[in-house]
């Protein structure tokens, strides 16, 4: 299965003119498992069964177009002169930071609509936006895109990882380290310490500003590696500033409640 999986090509099928990628297919796979970790947990904390449908109506259209959004802000020296591309997203472009700016901008509106609190929502699905993160990485590795810098087969066994990701890491005559592997194990490791956080019954807020920490130092270090950075000025890459202002938001955020607020609510209040 692995080697099939390693060679497989980024094409799964074709509806006449229209051509489904894997890539597509695995974030959508992504979307779902985290939906049905986090419609349990929703449940669980007394949130309406519908909840999260409902909010994800409204969020994954809109995370798409904010990654477009995103993506095409950074390459506008390339889309000034070519408008018509825009909207072209089947040729690819988009970012995860754009799509996570603009779920919570939609989870934050819809929450408040609901008279629902949006930091109690972010808290439970924060382990839900890892796994989605964790899974899509793979459809990086079906590409062959988003990886590091050049390296030699040796660096890449002396990691124990696989021959089929090895092999799939040679690209156009060299290997690349697997950043989509090293990211995607990262947040699976996140995973795990935020359902083991659950347990503690964190101030409200603090699980989603762990995520916020953790995702970002992760993707910091992650991001000097990658050969197709956006980058803001210079050699500044945009993943990494945006990557930091999440990190001093979060630590901001933890500290200014844990100071100001007295008896606030934890993780399990209703």
């Amino acid at each position: 299965m692995f080697a099939i999986l390693a060679s497989i090509d980024p094409t799964a099928f074709s509806l006449g003119p229209i051509s489904v990628q894997w890539y597509g297919v695995i974030i959508a796979v992504g979307i779902i498992i985290a939906f049905l970790v986090g419609q349990r947990e929703m449940v669980k904390r007394g949130l309406h069964t519908e909840f999260l449908t409902d909010l994800l109506i409204w969020a994954v259209p809109l995370a798409i177009v904010g990654a477009r959004i995103y993506y095409v802000a950074f390459e506008w020296e390339h889309y000034k002169d070519n408008p018509s591309q825009i909207i072209a997203i089947w040729n690819g472009g988009i970012a995860i930071h754009g799509a996570l700016i603009a779920s919570v901008i939609v989870a934050y509106l819809f929450t408040k609509k609901r008279n629902t609190s949006f930091l109690k929502v972010a808290d439970i699905l924060a382990p839900s936006i890892l796994i989605g993160q964790a899974i899509g990485r793979w459809g990086n590795f079906i590409n062959q895109e988003a990886h590091g810098g050049e390296v030699s087969r040796t660096f890449l066994e002396n990691l124990f990882i696989p021959d089929w990701i090895i092999n799939h890491m040679y690209i156009d005559g060299a290997y690349y380290h697997p950043t989509f592997l090293y990211e995607s194990m990262w947040s699976l490791v996140g995973i795990i310490l935020l359902l083991l956080l659950r347990k503690v019954n964190l101030v409200r807020g603090e699980m989603f500003f762990f995520y916020m920490i953790w995702y970002s130092v992760g993707r910091f270090y992650i991001e000097g590696m990658r050969t197709d950075s956006l980058y803001v000025i210079g050699e500044l890459r945009a993943a990494q500033l945006v990557s930091v202002l999440a990190i001093v938001i979060a630590v901001v955020f933890i500290v200014y409640r844990r100071v100001t607020i007295k008896n606030p609510p934890h993780y399990k209040d209703n």
